[in-house]
């Protein structure tokens, strides 16, 4: 009799956990994890490359690396990390329905971004007037691909911080609107993470 009723408790608690098997997923679709995972895989073999090349003219790349601006590419980590913990504390405030907290968050990442976007405008611009192009040497071929590549990357996840800002208004969102919403910070922190190799990759590793 105990062990029937050890058994019906148990069973009664974990089909009413909030946290059951049934509702633990991978957040986003399917489909935005072939893409992350595709993005990766290129930048990989940027990355390779990069350093194939470096082990060739390890000076060249050296003296090269001391051009940039360590503060720079600091200031643009510390910017990206910012913005990624605006981006997941919305999408938290979203599934909680606090909506006006969600759009404030989600502003706030994207003024994170632009700040991003203005700073490597910056730098190119610094390093065109000296005479630093991709034309130089190989170091700033990949600087200014890696980068550039990296960049364009901020711009679409901009791009799609600004649709979560439309969809977080919404009262309620379904569970294919909610899946688009953690796909589109899933982006978001891949551009956080390819980031996070680059700025040692270039600016830091001698």
């Amino acid at each position: 009799m105990n062990r029937q009723a050890t058994r019906l408790a148990t069973e009664t608690a974990t089909s009413t956990s909030p946290v059951s098997r049934s509702e633990r997923r991978v957040p986003g679709e399917g489909g935005i994890w072939i893409v992350l995972f595709g993005d990766m895989l290129v930048f990989g073999v940027f990355f390779a490359t990069f350093m194939y090349e470096r082990g060739r003219a390890p000076e060249v790349f050296d003296q090269s690396r001391r051009m940039l601006s360590i503060g720079i590419g600091l200031t643009n980590t510390l910017i990206l990390l910012t913005g990624s913990l605006f981006v997941i504390t919305a999408i938290h405030a979203i599934r909680s329905s606090e909506r006006l907290a969600a759009r404030w968050l989600l502003a706030a990442a994207l003024a994170c971004g632009l700040a991003f976007v203005g700073l490597k405008a910056v730098e190119y611009t610094a390093k065109v007037s000296q005479g630093h192009t991709p034309n130089q040497n190989t170091f700033f071929l990949y600087f200014f691909i890696l980068t550039g590549l990296h960049l364009f990357h901020v711009l679409i996840g901009i791009a799609v911080l600004v649709l979560l800002l439309t969809q977080a208004g919404r009262v309620e969102l379904g569970t294919t609107k909610m899946a688009l919403v953690e796909g589109g910070g899933c982006f978001w922190h891949l551009v956080d993470l390819l980031w996070i190799v680059l700025f040692p990759l270039l600016y830091l590793v001698s």
